[in-house]
């Protein structure tokens, strides 16, 4: 079945414009359902998918939810993923995993980035494009790679190379051959350093921690719960439709199902060294890691029509930027300002809400917006508001294990997180019988944020 086609209650832009000029309310959006989602086990980097591509990685993600539900050759309103680190051969990647997967080859393929929130955004570009009624259903995603990293080339040999690429003959390629130095060959490492600020997201973390006096014991604490929450998940199951393996692995490898706070006190600090007491260590921060991951959206009526199970509705996305660079504000802090706004468009509370995922970066990541939300001050001062965000309730928090053990494709963790918190809202719904809530905060370089309401029923 074709994707493209809207239902006869969606606005076509000739309605709208009609209802501009008469005044008239608009027709209500449709909503976007989360019907499945897939992912390939997370490996640490120069591990089991040293030699997979981001492509490769997406291509099996694709195949994955595909396969689960029942999509071969068939053609969807589109697909949107992206990778934040890939080789420009990876030109194009979404079309092309999609050229290579079971759909339809006429299925469009939309590259995004947004650091460490492009899963989030191409959820939320899915999610208009069906409630605006331009699609009916899709797919968004995204895949990383630490291991296939892009090299690249110092700026002198990069000039020497362009000028004897256009040289037309054989004296022009020696005098460019000529202007080549030792010191041109060696290459530049890839980094995450941010280029306004030349720190890493681990020191402009540090940073950030030290001003809001997070601990090192608050921080293996979070750590310690992250790896056993999804262990614990693992163990029961709870994957086993969300996880296709992938060349071998069938479980994420950077899963410590034995770590204890008490294990993770052991290890010296990695980040923060001159800021005096330093408390960010390897093990409450994120390892580089490798995967990809994937979630399928759909309207209502498709999901009926196809037998498909309504697991939870984006309701809302925010997405925010804070000033890291002239101002104040802590790099990763952007979601911490998204979050209150998008829960007073929806005329809600954070203790209404039944879970909560914020994307484990850095465990002081999660530890300083969580003392934010709970600072009368910051919520008075920086986000214009009466009363705190917070507090959350840290059984509703991260419940089946988030980064810190999962790993962190920087692409892949957002429709990770939206798939995994579909499934566990839509479980908690059927079990209490009434409607349960969820938001996802996923920080990303560059000071952005990306922010999200999910909302699941307790019937298809």
């Amino acid at each position: 079945m074709t994707a493209s086609a809207a239902s006869e209650s969606v606005p076509t832009p000739a309605d709208l414009a009609r209802g501009v000029e008469t005044g008239e309310t608009a027709p209500r959006l449709r909503s976007a359902w989360v019907v499945a989602g897939d992912r390939i086990p997370f490996a640490k980097s120069g591990g089991a998918y040293a030699q997979a591509s981001v492509q490769d990685m997406f291509t099996a993600v694709l195949d994955g939810l595909v396969a689960r539900t029942g999509l071969a050759g068939q053609r969807l309103g589109a697909v949107a993923g992206g990778a934040v680190l890939k080789q420009p051969k990876a030109f194009n990647m979404v079309r092309e995993s999609v050229l290579g997967s079971a759909l339809d080859p006429r299925t469009p393929g939309i590259d995004v980035q947004m650091a460490c929130a492009t899963g989030m955004e191409t959820t939320s570009l899915i999610a208009n494009k069906i409630r605006c009624g331009q699609i009916d259903v899709g797919i968004a995603g995204g895949a990383d790679s630490a291991s296939d990293a892009p090299i690249v080339v110092g700026e002198g040999l990069r000039r020497v190379l362009l000028e004897l690429n256009y040289a037309k003959t054989t004296g022009a390629k020696l005098k460019a051959l000529s202007k080549l130095r030792p010191g041109d060959l060696a290459p530049v490492a890839p980094g995450v350093a941010e280029p306004r600020t030349g720190l890493s997201m681990g020191e402009s973390q540090a940073i950030t921690g030290k001003k809001w006096g997070v601990t090192r014991q608050a921080q293996d604490e979070l750590a310690a719960a992250s790896h056993q929450n999804l262990a614990a998940a693992w163990d029961r199951g709870f994957f086993d439709d969300l996880v296709t393996p992938f060349r071998g692995v069938r479980r994420d490898t950077t899963l410590r199902p034995d770590t204890t706070a008490e294990k993770l006190a052991g290890l010296s600090p990695v980040f923060g060294k001159s800021l005096g007491e330093a408390t960010m260590t390897a093990g409450n921060s994120t390892p580089m890691t490798d995967g990809a991951s994937a979630v399928l959206l759909a309207s209502e009526d498709w999901a009926r029509e196809h037998k498909m199970p309504r697991l939870a509705e984006i309701v809302d996305v925010e997405s925010a930027a804070v000033d890291f660079v002239d101002g104040d504000e802590g790099l990763l802090m952007a979601p911490a300002y998204a979050m209150p706004r998008l829960l007073a468009r929806q005329g809600l509370r954070l203790q209404d809400i039944d879970l909560v995922e914020i994307h484990e970066a850095f465990a002081s990541t999660v530890v300083a917006t969580l003392t934010a939300w709970g600072d009368e001050q910051f919520c008075r001062e920086r986000l214009g508001l009466d009363e705190p965000v917070g507090p959350v309730d840290r059984s509703r928090l991260n419940v089946n294990g988030s980064s810190l053990a999962t790993g962190h494709p920087f692409a892949a963790t957002g429709t990770r997180i939206v798939a995994s918190l579909a499934k566990e809202l839509k479980a908690r719904a059927v079990e209490l019988g009434r409607p349960t809530t969820g938001v996802i905060s996923v920080c990303a370089a560059g000071g952005q944020g990306v922010v999200a309401l999910l909302r699941a029923q307790p019937q298809d």
